[in-house]
């Protein structure tokens, strides 16, 4: 019979046979939790799972009416010359990654323009196709800014606060706007409150803090790509379909949230190359456990 403690011990065996470098999981299997921690659980970068705590704000503001997600963006931006088919560009095009605006991805990107986000605005859209970018979440945590302040404050008080998180800094631009798509540091455990209140359906603690349909857009209405590799051939608010069952928000070097029915396993790691093999490994033990 499946239990936490069983899942966590058959990931932790699987660690020491291949040497993936982790530094921590948590398991939630119903309301069962089991963890373990190869180096101590302080705050490390969280990478592109930013993006899943990006559309959580977005969700929270479209909850009080403060933004429609599928009302075009260029008015947030008055007197920023946009380009060609930018004016159809929604927060769900930015969120979804279907902007269609080619800005290839610089590892000193927030930098590298006065304003990017007027840079990314000011290039052409092809419509709506794929192009997964930083810089389309950076952008439409700009959005966000208009209507609710400051980012970090706003995800601070109605998102971390609910969740018992405080003091979390996010990267800025020299301009002083969220990083948006990375910038996070998480310790463990946080991130996996994160993944409660998603597999919860936006509650936590008996407390409503987002609407369930923003949980579910995170792995519903997918953006097929067609030609890509299995894991990243799906995606949708900031989710990854598979592998296997599976969704997944994944950053950088093995941060992942990995989800399958109420099993939650949250993943911090520095090994790039193997997490993919890493996440392919809890879905098929989750579903020889649950078999």
């Amino acid at each position: 019979m499946s239990s936490a403690t069983t899942i966590r011990d058959a990931i932790v065996r699987h660690v020491a046979d291949t040497g993936f470098r982790a530094h921590g999981i948590h398991v939630l299997h119903g309301d069962d939790v089991a963890e373990h921690h190869w180096t101590p659980d302080v705050r490390r970068e969280v990478h592109s799972v930013a993006k899943g705590v990006s559309v959580l704000a977005v969700a929270i503001a479209a909850d009080d009416g403060l933004v429609d997600v599928d009302e075009p963006i260029a008015a947030a931006f008055p007197g920023v010359r946009t380009g060609q088919g930018v004016e159809h560009v929604t927060l769900r095009h930015l969120l979804t990654m279907t902007s269609g605006i080619d800005m290839p991805w610089s590892a000193t990107e927030l930098t590298d323009w006065p304003d990017l986000a007027v840079e990314f605005l000011g290039r052409p859209s092809r419509g709506r196709v794929f192009q997964y970018a930083n810089v389309s979440t950076y952008t439409a945590m700009r959005v966000l800014e208009t209507r609710v302040g400051d980012v970090g404050s706003f995800v601070a008080r109605r998102l971390f606060a609910p969740l018992g998180i405080g003091d979390v800094d996010w990267q800025r631009c020299p301009n002083g706007h969220v990083a948006g798509g990375e910038g996070l540091a998480l310790r463990t455990e946080e991130l996996a409150r994160i993944g409660r209140l998603v597999r919860d359906g936006g509650a936590f603690g008996g407390q409503r803090v987002v609407a369930s349909r923003w949980c579910d857009a995170m792995h519903t209405d997918w953006v097929v790509r067609q030609g890509a590799d299995a894991g990243y051939d799906r995606y949708a608010m900031a989710g990854w379909g598979g592998p296997g069952r599976l969704w997944r928000l994944h950053g950088a070097y093995g941060q992942m949230l990995l989800f399958d029915g109420d099993t939650v396993v949250t993943v911090t790691a520095d090994d790039h190359p193997g997490a993919d093999a890493l996440a392919a490994f809890v879905a098929d033990e989750l579903a020889r456990q649950h078999a």
